[in-house]
């Protein structure tokens, strides 16, 4: 598993805890791996998941940071999102 992962994994963890989302999410890191995100917290795994966002290393390493804002990241197509948008829009809110 790569450190990209394995980072996102804690920063999601740390910047999601307590937030209102309730669905799943996977985050597939281009090169690097998949990260999913549900009710249990953030974990490296590629597993079924109601919206896929994927982006390159920096793209979500700058997400994470509060850097880049999720949706100018789709909107400027360096963020692919995959399934259900509303989830994908619930998520942002919850990382901003």
């Amino acid at each position: 598993m790569s450190e990209i992962v394995n980072g996102a994994v804690v920063a999601l963890n740390e910047k999601l805890a307590g937030a209102d989302f309730g669905g799943s999410a996977k985050f597939d890191i281009t090169g690097e791996g998949t990260v999913v995100l549900d009710a249990d917290g953030a974990r490296a795994s590629d597993e079924t998941t109601d919206v896929t966002l994927t982006a390159d290393a920096e793209t979500f390493q700058a997400i994470l940071a509060g850097e880049t804002d999720p949706t100018a990241a789709f909107m400027s197509g360096k963020l692919a999102v995959d399934g259900d948008m509303a989830m994908a829009m619930q998520l942002a809110a919850a990382l901003s």
